[in-house]
């Protein structure tokens, strides 16, 4: 293993041109725009401005606001670099290929060292059985040794080589130099608490394995608070006093029933923690007193008409949680303090029509990184400097995709056939489409638990830079809509949320820019298998069906669940009726589909397995059915690596093109 960190993950001077300093240091690369012609007429990008991974992500800046870190893709390869403000010096300080090693995320954790997270896949010796380790690395910028290993088991003392050896469960702000993390060394899926010395390497155990706990929580003052459990669907959790002695439990309920409870973090006060929990049949922000006995949930944040969901918000400074980030999508970010709220109102005054996160700050919250991204833009970067009010642009996440060649996308709500309201987006290509008829993709979100949210999806704006008008519903079973909605999904795979989507196809032929005879669907994961099932139930609405990485047989989902400790939840969710899951699984309807199918899958995907797509394949082929299967090899169910993204969408494009134009 230690070779095959040196083999990947070793300095490279290889690049030395991805750094580009421009005013207050921008790294964009000044790309243009190149249009191909077409005979459509519609004005298009190389499918590369779409599908290779982002230029720039995870933009980050030191405590000390002296130096910034983030992500670059330099011809598919991902490479972690910093930039020191002061002393001009970069460094790049690590790479991953996404295929042997992906890498994850990093985090400051003080002003000299970075913690990196990897993951590698990998399987069971003597079984099929695939499945990812992760690690966490270190670079100590103020020391020559470069990229090391953070956490490893020790032979010696025979500990178990855990999988999971990447999560952190507090940073400990006052003793910078200092994490605390929860391995399962001891006890395989029962994680102990260490207090990792991250200058030093050296970890020491103040916690053992507890045979109820899977995971904890600690506060911000290092001391692990609550743990979590599950004994097969109930999930339990337990309150721990700040001398480790358990008080008593705190909550328990089943998995996807209303009475869950999801916690986000502690506040500075070591009593006070944020929930989420149900209100009014959506999800809410709560705090809870620990040293209540009743537990009184005090509301902080809801909706009326959608769930709140996300991760606090803490500041830099102070520690304290100011507010809440919901993830992507217009305005994701809620504040309650009102020095952010001010600061936001000014940011949103110098970026008009546009969505602006601040994603880092300094810890004298001077220095900030901010993510702009709007109806013309697919993200850009900025740094910002609050005593000299400047604010430049570092980087864009699509740099050949601007205002010209953005597609509109646009809010929109249908009737469903029993009445039910089912809201998505819409995205039309650029230009006028008065008098148009266009062909459409209806392009179903994986999970299914899961949402399409408001923002650049690569895939919508590429099929719609080519010339179709792209709807992408959140039919029932959707997230994001209240409990009721969401568990829709539950048992229910190809049925009314099935039929949510030939609805949708529906709705698109009545409007007057779409050729209602040349609608097709696609989509991956579970978009994969709604496409799918759609070739079987609604043939006569969609003219073709492309699927990546979809499920075609949800018995064996069911089966390969029992590896996995998981197998419960997966149980629960789909359902375990032989009958019934075979009654919705497309794999045993292929003499019914008679439109085209695209069917791509790669061969280290570790979600939906590969047999898939091949036991699909050789069911069309022997009902002599039109096809054309494409197995990507090395490929994974996230299409972490460029040159596969490329080659999918490259595929689904040239599918779309032969049936619908």
């Amino acid at each position: 293993m230690r070779s095959y960190y040196r083999k990947f993950f070793k300095l490279s001077n290889k690049y030395p041109d991805i750094f580009v300093c421009i005013v207050l240091l921008l790294f964009a690369f000044s790309m243009a725009s190149v249009a191909i012609a077409s005979d459509d007429k519609f004005p298009t990008l190389p499918i590369s401005a779409y599908a290779s991974l982002p230029d720039t992500t995870q933009v980050k800046l030191s405590p000390n606001g002296d130096s910034i870190a983030m992500i670059k893709n330099y011809k598919g390869a991902l490479i972690l670099m910093t930039y020191n403000f002061k002393s001009g010096e970069k460094r790049h300080l690590f790479q991953a290929d996404n295929n042997e090693a992906i890498l994850k995320w990093f985090k400051w954790a003080n002003d000299d060292i970075l913690l990196i997270s990897a993951s590698y896949p990998t399987k069971s010796i003597g079984s099929n059985v695939k499945y990812s380790l992760t690690r966490l690395h270190k670079y100590d910028l103020s020391t020559p040794k470069g990229l090391e290993l953070l956490v490893r088991s020790s032979e010696n003392k025979k500990e178990h080589n855990a999988q999971i050896q990447d999560r952190i469960i507090s940073y400990l702000p006052e003793r910078p130099d200092h994490i605390l993390m929860a391995i399962d060394y001891d006890v395989p899926g029962k994680p102990s608490i260490y207090d990792i010395n991250i200058r030093t390497n050296k970890r020491k155990r103040i916690k053992k394995p507890k045979h109820f706990a899977s995971r904890w929580y600690a506060d911000q003052q290092g001391n692990p608070r609550i743990s979590v459990g599950r004994n097969k669907t109930k999930v339990i959790y337990k309150l721990y006093d700040t001398k480790g002695k358990k008080i008593r439990d705190l909550w328990s309920y089943k998995v996807f029933e209303k009475n869950k409870v999801n916690i986000m973090g502690f506040d500075i006060n070591p009593n006070i923690l944020y929930i989420r929990a149900l209100h009014k049949g959506k999800d809410a922000i709560f705090i809870v007193d620990l040293s209540d006995e009743s537990l009184k949930r005090e509301l902080v944040l809801a909706k009326k008409k959608r769930d709140v969901k996300g991760s606090l918000i803490y500041s830099p400074k102070t520690h304290a949680v100011v507010g809440i980030s919901q993830g992507s999508g217009d305005d994701n970010k809620t504040y309650w303090d009102p020095d952010y709220l001010a600061f936001k109102k000014a940011i949103n005054k110098a970026l008009p029509k546009a969505s602006n996160s601040i994603i880092s700050m300094s810890k004298d919250l001077n220095k900030y990184v901010l993510y702009s991204s709007s109806k013309t833009s697919a993200g850009d970067y900025y740094l910002g400097d609050r005593a000299s009010k400047k604010l430049a642009q570092l980087a864009s996440r699509y740099p050949q995709i601007n205002e010209s060649n953005y597609a509109r996308q646009k809010k929109v709500k249908y009737k469903a056939r029993d009445g039910k309201t089912i809201h998505g987006f819409i995205t039309t290509p650029v230009g006028k489409l008065k008098g148009k008829k266009l062909p459409a993709i209806v392009l179903p979100h994986g999970g299914p638990m899961s949402q399409t949210r408001a923002g650049f999806h690569y895939w919508a704006q590429l099929f719609a830079n080519r010339g179709y008008v792209v709807f992408q519903p959140n039919f029932r079973g959707s997230s994001g809509y209240g409990y009721d909605f969401e568990m829709a999904a539950i048992q229910a795979w190809g049925e009314a949320m099935q039929d949510d989507l030939q609805d949708a196809a529906n709705w698109l032929m009545k409007r007057k820019f779409v050729d209602s005879e040349k609608i097709c669907i696609g989509g991956g994961s579970y978009g994969g298998y709604a496409a799918l099932m759609a070739a079987v139930k609604h043939g006569d609405t969609f003219k073709c069906a492309a699927s990546f990485a979809g499920v075609s047989d949800l018995e064996l989902i069911i089966s390969r669940a029992q590896n996995f400790s998981n197998r419960d939840v997966i149980e629960k969710q789909i359902g375990t009726d032989s009958d019934k899951l075979e009654a919705v699984s497309p794999v045993n309807f292929a003499n019914k589909i008679n439109i085209p199918i695209l069917l791509i899958h790669g061969t280290e995907d570790r979600v939906v397995d590969v047999e898939h797509s091949q036991d699909m394949a050789e069911e069309l082929e022997d009902f002599d059915k039109d096809f054309r299967y494409v197995e990507i090899e090395g490929a994974n169910h996230y299409l972490s690596v460029q040159k596969h993204r490329i080659q999918t969408l490259e595929e689904m494009v040239k599918f779309f093109d032969k049936h619908l134009k």
